[in-house]
């Protein structure tokens, strides 16, 4: 799947006891992200509704390169590594706009669940990557 790209703008509250974005902010950007490639596609939260399920973050694996502060805008780069039984595999790049230097890299696992019971489910087809091409 090709590469999605979106911006975010780094806001005050954001920043740590250093001046730097709180490292846990960096999930809420990958998240987001996620939401805006998803809903890019056409998969929006009635999609999901009518599927009766919902894709969770069940790991994330992020490695800090370089710090963000508040008034950057950030480059988010997202796209679907892997899509496989209740499994989908999202890998991320974080850069502040207009620049190559990397800021972030990160891996999240999504698993497909059923809204009802949250027990992961096979994901479904008409959400299969091979079915979307931007």
């Amino acid at each position: 799947m090709e590469k999605f790209k979106t911006l975010l703008r780094v806001r005050h509250y954001e920043m740590d006891a250093l001046g730097h974005v709180n490292n846990a902010v960096y999930q809420n950007y990958l998240e987001q992200a996620a939401i805006e490639h998803s809903e890019h596609l056409g998969l929006t939260l009635d999609v999901y509704r009518e599927l009766a399920g919902v894709f969770v973050m069940r790991r994330v694996q992020i490695e800090y390169l370089r710090p963000a502060v508040a008034g950057d805008t950030l480059e988010i780069t997202t796209w679907l590594h892997q899509m496989r039984g209740s499994r989908a595999i999202r890998r991320y790049e974080i850069r502040k706009q207009n620049q190559d230097e990397l800021l972030v890299t990160a891996e999240a696992l999504w698993v497909w669940v059923e809204a009802k019971t949250m027990r992961p489910r096979p994901i479904p087809s008409a959400l299969l990557v091979e079915n979307y091409t931007e």
